[in-house]
């Protein structure tokens, strides 16, 4: 090995040493107790101070001998400062994180009240949870910046998910509308073969089919119906969100019949919003106790196609009216012929806190309950209005 080689390794593994040291240093927040010996400086002290401002120790010292305390003085100047920076050193993705985290360990709610702070933030779909829970306190000067910064969100969330649920959805009404004389291309295989299994010729290892399934073209005319009941208690911000989303996409289609409701003790029918999102969203007041079966008795009374109608109850199953009323009306909804799915929540955060003895009650009755992604909400939806067996995550509740 030449000697320019082994200058060379030392130098490479000296640098890989530095740049674990840094790492540590970054992650651990520097005091005398990290033991790292790293001194941030440049671009590397500025992501440190901005960490420190939120995620600081008032027992650890930081570098000069500052004390590390979280903290961003309350003030909208310094709080938007602070915005700038995070958003100029982390990705998208980690700043959305830090703005939550400042949300829920800083105390800043209030500031989102004013425009120039709203300006400055990240949007996502947790700042719009934030923003709805607020509505009612938002002073008039604020209102039209918070509405651009929630169509912003919402706009970006119909883009990413309006084409594939229209797709799914189109494909199962198609696949629901079956014909027993069905033109070539119209003939669904797959159950064709399973109905005529019995009409099997070893012989010619081959299959007479004596009666073809196929399905027809979905026409204009309503076919399905599809009830979205959502509770709107203040754990279900995200939920409401998409599940508004969700409700849009799902009124532009002429062949499903859609209706959104929203709940805490009240009940409160969205329908005619649904061309904007943004309007449901404004009309929903997040936050309050919870109703389920005063819901579920108002989607109940609304149902005219029970056999065409499927009813998507969105909730995380804490009930505070009548559980037993609750159960007995699924029970009727379901022996009526009503497809009914309960999504303990319909969000990107993984498994939500739920009521397990209310969603194990619900799976007994044939209900599934299950949390959704806004990526799976699709194809739950396109098995629910097939009637087919309801795509769970592993571990699902129900």
């Amino acid at each position: 090995m030449e000697a320019s080689e082994v200058l060379e390794g030392g130098e490479v593994a000296r640098c890989g040493e530095e740049e674990r040291l840094r790492r540590w240093r970054m992650v651990l927040g520097g005091g005398p107790a990290d033991g790292t010996g790293y001194a941030p400086s440049g671009d590397d002290a500025a992501m440190d101070k901005a960490l420190a401002a939120l995620y600081g120790r008032a027992e650890g010292r930081g570098r000069a001998g500052a004390e590390r305390a979280a903290g961003l003085g309350g003030a909208a100047p310094s709080v938007a400062r602070w915005l700038g920076d995070i958003r100029t050193y982390f990705p998208s993705s980690v700043v959305q994180v830090m703005q939550r985290d400042a949300i829920d360990r800083l105390g800043l709610s209030s500031l989102l009240l004013e425009p120039e702070m709203l300006e400055a933030v990240e949007a996502d779909v947790h700042l719009v949870g934030t923003l709805l829970s607020l509505n009612k306190a938002m002073p008039e000067e604020t209102k039209e910046t918070a509405r651009a910064v929630v169509r912003k969100v919402v706009e970006e969330l119909e883009k990413r998910l309006a084409s594939r649920t229209r797709t799914a959805l189109t494909g199962a009404l198609d696949r629901s509308a079956r014909i027993s004389r069905p033109r070539h291309h119209d003939i669904d295989w797959n159950r064709t073969i399973a109905a005529n299994l019995r009409h099997y010729l070893p012989e010619y290892r081959t299959i007479v089919p004596e009666r073809l399934i196929g399905y027809g073209r979905a026409s204009q005319a309503v076919k399905k119906e599809v009830v979205l009941c959502v509770d709107q208690s203040g754990s279900m911000a995200a939920s409401v969100v998409y599940a508004s989303v969700f409700g849009a996409v799902l009124a532009s289609m002429r062949s499903i019949a859609t209706r959104l409701v929203v709940f805490d003790t009240a009940v409160v029918d969205l329908t005619d919003q649904l061309d904007d999102p943004v309007d449901v969203l404004f009309g929903t007041q997040l936050g309050g106790g919870t109703d389920i079966n005063r819901a579920l008795a108002y989607c109940q009374s609304r149902i005219t196609r029970p056999a065409d109608t499927v009813v998507v109850l969105i909730s995380d199953l804490y009930e505070g009216g009548i559980k037993d009323e609750m159960l007995k009306r699924v029970a009727a909804m379901k022996a009526a012929g009503v497809q009914f799915v309960t999504l303990l929540a319909l969000s990107d955060e993984g498994a939500p806190s739920y009521d397990r003895e209310h969603a194990a009650a619900l799976a007994a009755l044939g209900a599934p309950a299950f949390a959704c992604t806004p990526d799976l909400f699709p194809d739950v939806m396109a098995a629910a209005l097939e009637k087919g067996t309801i795509p769970m995550p592993e571990g699902a509740a129900g």
